[in-house]
């Protein structure tokens, strides 16, 4: 909305001072007439049109950055929806502004309507003069001309005012006013539609007083009458006035003698004008990677990444459509080059580790009301009295703020437990091999192709990968092919892991190497309320009422600043570069040391997105 406005406003503009500048004084009225009108429609399209202009740009082949494996910290936390109430205030005040401006809108159309069809009427020429009780000077509105009775009985009206009013009429003046008023109705915020509409009645009357001069050739006779009736009573805003603007300008035109060839001259000038502004607001230049080829390494190895990348797909069929390049690879992955594998296939998932939970938390869930499930399900005290700390392998936590909690689960953190036997089914060994004997990806860039396109009937993709320079991909899983319109609304998690070498990475320490582990300044519960704070979540995902993890990792410097931030793994529509930006803002931590001295210290997380 904000690009509509601001590119619409700056055409308009644009326009606006080239006819003040150049065309007003012309006796081009006609022309200048559709000029402005024109102007306002192409401004109102420029922001809706766009053209690329594709620059090659010659790029090497980047080498394989090394593999870095990052423990995961147990933390989680947890980012709640917030409430934009100032969008929420902004929209309902302009809602009712328009409300208010659309109701006098039509009540103008009405009583001139209504003012036609209860006073008499007398058909002349192509028009109908309305015959009105009350004083007033002719004026127009669509067909009719409104004058006084007395004045009409008594032949008090001037055949060259009655030439002026016919003028607007068989012009169709009216629709152009129409128009205007429409558009202010709906942009009253914008002043220069109120100029707009002031340089259309000022053009009208320039063609009806053109028509008159014409007729009766007598222009100091016309100036004087017109001078006569300017203090006439003011009339309804939609309609063509005799006496509108009757100022030095429009006096001074009825003399005005113009060149054909200077004329003709000025209209070429919108030429490049109208080029400039298109070139300006309507046109992206885009970089296209023109790859030169640079010969293998022959002694390249596989990297540590590549030999877990390696067990994890073994024996896996990969099916790739790679709508970017008009590519399909049907082959089992022992067969893919290094760089298919590594171009396609960048992600495993982490081992996930065995976790006790503490005995005093555990009695605690037992004795109290607490928001717990168990292997996905929630569960009541009653429920977990009937286990043992024993049964349980693994737990996670996070916190959960005022405005995400509801009435069945009121509590500050929400806690999630694992039997040994789900543990030992579920979650031990989901990193060492891929579930499914095969694996069908669609890969297309999310600007260019359509959803439709990039996944047909016969696809039956189980994941579809977007690409997008600057952006983080995404990956979409849709089970079956009669579900696929209702899965795209719910993507899987993205896996998008950014494994680019750091500079100076010597002196980097994990977390099982510190002695002491970096730390939030003011405390973790307060990094869980920044996080919850600044984190604002995609429109998407509040829409489809998603719930899902964004994993980040961080090094926390020697003085205490995080930097090198990386997203190994999002849930798309831009929750993983929200994420990233929070964390570049985020206030100083302690750094982790080593014998008391700081060192640099990999640091990884996840966040939970819950919009309910």
């Amino acid at each position: 909305m904000t690009d509509f406005l601001i590119k619409s406003t700056v055409s308009l503009l644009v326009f606006l001072v080239f006819y003040h500048w150049v065309l007003e004084r012309e006796k081009t009225h006609l022309f200048n007439r559709f000029y402005l009108l024109l102007a306002i429609v192409i401004s109102l399209a420029i922001p809706f049109l766009s053209f690329e202009i594709i620059e090659e740009v010659p790029v090497t082949t980047i080498t394989e950055p090394e593999f870095v494996p990052i423990p995961f910290s147990n933390e989680n936390i947890a980012v709640v929806e917030t409430i934009d109430y100032t969008s929420i205030a902004v929209w309902s005040l302009y809602s009712i502004i328009t409300l208010l401006l659309s109701i006098r809108f039509g009540k103008n159309i009405w009583k001139l309507i209504s003012k036609s069809d209860s006073n008499p009427t007398v058909k002349y020429k192509n028009a109908t003069l309305v015959l009105v009780d009350e004083k007033t000077l002719p004026h127009t509105f669509l067909n009719n001309i409104f004058i006084n009775f007395d004045d009409y009985n008594q032949r008090n009206i001037e055949d060259e005012l009655y030439t002026h009013e016919l003028v607007h009429v068989t012009q169709k003046h009216t629709l152009d006013i129409l128009f205007i008023e429409l558009l202010i109705t709906l942009f009253w915020f914008n002043p220069l539609l109120y100029l707009y509409k002031k340089a259309i009645q000022l053009n009208h009357e320039f063609l009806a007083d053109e028509k008159v001069v014409q007729a009766y050739n007598d222009i100091p006779f016309y100036q004087i009458l017109l001078l006569q009736k300017s203090n006439g009573n003011p009339t309804i805003n939609l309609a063509s006035n005799l006496n509108y603007a009757v100022t030095k300008k429009r006096l001074l035109m009825m003399t005005k003698k113009s060149s054909k060839r200077a004329a003709f001259f000025k209209k070429t000038l919108l030429l490049p004008v109208l080029s400039g502004l298109i070139y300006t607001c309507c046109v992206t230049i885009v970089a296209q990677e023109k790859a030169i080829q640079v010969s293998a390494l022959p002694t390249e190895k596989s990297t540590q990444e590549d030999q877990i990348r390696d067990r994890y797909y073994a024996k896996v069929r990969i099916i790739i459509k790679d709508v970017r390049t008009n590519t399909v690879i049907n082959k089992m992955y022992e067969e893919l080059t290094l760089a298919e594998k590594r171009s396609y296939l960048n992600w495993v998932p982490d081992m996930i580790i065995a976790r006790e939970i503490p005995a005093p938390l555990f009695e605690k869930m037992k004795s109290k009301n607490m928001a717990v499930w168990i292997n996905g399900k929630a569960s009541s005290k009653e429920q977990i009295q009937k286990y043992k700390r024993t049964d349980f392998s693994h737990y996670t936590y996070s916190f959960v703020h005022k405005n995400a909690r509801t009435k069945r689960f009121p509590q500050e953190y929400q806690y999630t437990l694992y039997t040994k036997k789900y543990f030992e089914e579920n979650l031990k060994n989901s990193h060492l091999h891929f579930s499914n004997d095969t694996l069908k990806m669609v890969v297309a860039d999310w600007k260019k192709t359509k959803i439709n396109q990039a996944i047909s009937q016969n696809t039956k993709a189980d994941t579809l990968v977007w690409y997008t320079k600057g952006k983080t991909e995404y990956n979409l899983e849709i089970k079956k092919s009669e579900e696929k319109h209702q899965n795209l609304s719910k993507p899987k998690p993205t896996y998008c892991p950014d494994t680019t070498q750091t500079q100076n990475n010597g002196d980097l320490k994990t977390l099982s190497e510190v002695t002491e582990k970096p730390e939030f300044e003011s405390g973790l519960e307060a990094f869980y309320k920044y996080i919850g704070t600044h984190y604002k979540i995609p429109e998407e995902v509040t829409k489809n009422k998603m719930k899902g993890r964004v994993f980040a990792s961080f090094i926390v410097e020697k003085d205490g600043t995080l930097s090198n931030i990386k997203i190994l793994r999002d849930m798309g529509y831009g929750t993983g570069e929200e994420a990233k930006r929070v964390l570049e803002n985020s206030p100083k931590w302690l750094p982790g040391k080593i014998d008391g001295k700081p060192v640099r210290t990999l640091y990884s997380l996840p966040i939970a997105i819950k919009s309910e």
